[in-house]
């Protein structure tokens, strides 16, 4: 593989059809032209998470190689909501959600892009003037039997799961949008790989040269499990404290620093390789290893004095046991006694009263090392105290 495309093919999945991508490439320079590279993305959430990270650097990495990004917030089709690897119908967003979303994301995306050097589309501009007649001349464009080979569409269907029409039409819609800006390359998950191609069949029905695909693997959450996702709460945020994200990323099961390694690390492809290659061979031991990982997610989204003081502060955490110095601070309400679970909840990211009343129960809440028992307790005797949860979360309560 040539040194100018490496970067380009970093962990892709699936480039299709073969050989297409590098023959445009080729076309595009002798043209003196950049590819113009769809991502698109639906403001759905707040938090742009690692597993974002991946398809984002492929971005980069293309603008770093004189290409175009081409970032297409999807207002319109967030409001349908993307079905992939759904098994259930999404609810709506509101107009006014999308928009406080998007302003999070490039906030966040500028972390990873040089937002200067991008082309910044909203798919709103010609989805929405499409209209009745639009819309039906796209839905014509493809068969029932065509849109149910999807995965997730088939599996709902056989098991009798409502699928809306407004999903239905979604690979349709996202796939316009390669016709709009004449994509010449469409990136994203796996889990996308069925919308990249109904885009390329699309073009092709337009009389357009069709884009390549590339597909990405989803990165797997904290719990080496699942994919990382906000809504299992699995997920480690660009914008997280350094402390968080390098804490977080200690806690991945050892069977995860493969991928982290080459997928979240931000370190060079032979770096990232010889350190999987030393884990595998028991020449780096696991603990080695993820410090390493973690101080290099750390500094990749802060800087190298984050990572070294979240890796000390980590240290003096776990290692020596002590509670760390630099802690964020909650005030207490005018209340003689507080409801300790409602603490948990607002403040130390427990889902509900009724998980944290378990927690505490468990004995996996304590009050300046001392473990609670009580549900309520006097005001009096939280004031300066440092309230914890588990291993990792902490909070100094002060009065109000």
């Amino acid at each position: 593989m040539s040194d100018h495309l490496r970067p380009l093919l970093r962990n892709a999945v699936d480039v299709l059809p073969e050989g297409a991508l590098v023959k445009r490439l080729a076309e595009a320079e002798a043209a003196g032209r950049p590819l113009r590279i769809k991502l698109g993305v639906d403001p759905t959430a707040g938090s742009v998470t690692l597993g974002w990270s991946v398809v984002l650097s492929k971005l980069r990495a293309f603008q770093d190689a004189g290409h175009l990004p081409v970032l297409i917030i999807g207002d319109f089709t967030a409001r349908v909501g993307d079905p992939s690897g759904k098994s259930k119908t999404r609810p709506m967003l509101t107009t006014e959600q999308i928009a406080a979303n998007e302003a999070d994301y490039m906030r966040q995306f500028a972390k990873i892009l040089d937002m200067d050097r991008i082309e910044l589309r909203h798919n709103s501009e010609w989805l929405g003037e499409l209209g009745a007649n639009g819309l039906l001349e796209l839905a014509s464009r493809a068969t029932l039997a065509q849109i149910l080979e999807r995965d997730d569409f088939s599996k709902r269907y056989a098991s009798h799961t409502p699928i809306s029409l407004q999903e239905l039409m979604y690979p349709l819609l996202q796939g316009y949008d390669s016709v709009v800006i004449d994509a010449d390359c469409e990136i994203g998950g796996t889990d996308q790989k069925f919308n990249l191609l109904v885009g390329r069949d699309l073009q092709e029905q337009w009389g357009k040269p069709p884009q390549s695909i590339m597909t990405h693997s989803l990165l797997v959450g904290t719990d080496g499990v699942q994919k990382m996702s906000q809504s299992l709460g699995n997920y480690i945020g660009v914008e997280d404290a350094p402390g968080d994200m390098y804490g977080k990323t200690m806690s991945i099961p050892d069977e995860a620093m493969p991928m982290w390694f080459r997928l979240a690390s931000g370190l060079p492809e032979d770096d990232a390789e010889l350190r999987i290659a030393a884990l595998a061979a028991g020449e780096l031991e696991p603990v080695e290893a993820k410090r390493a990982l973690a101080w290099a997610i750390t500094a990749r989204f802060h800087d190298d004095a984050a990572a070294e003081q979240a890796a000390e502060g980590f240290r003096r955490q776990f290692a020596e046991h002590k509670i760390p110095e630099d802690l964020r601070e909650v005030q207490l309400g005018p209340e003689a006694t507080v409801h300790v679970p409602a603490l948990l909840v607002d403040h130390l990211g427990v889902a509900s009263r009724g998980e944290a009343r378990r927690l505490i129960t468990g004995g996996a809440v304590r009050l300046d090392g001392e473990t609670v028992e009580e549900i309520d307790l006097p005001r009096a005797a939280l004031v300066g105290k440092v309230l914890q949860r588990g291993r990792r979360d902490f909070v100094r309560l002060v009065a109000g």
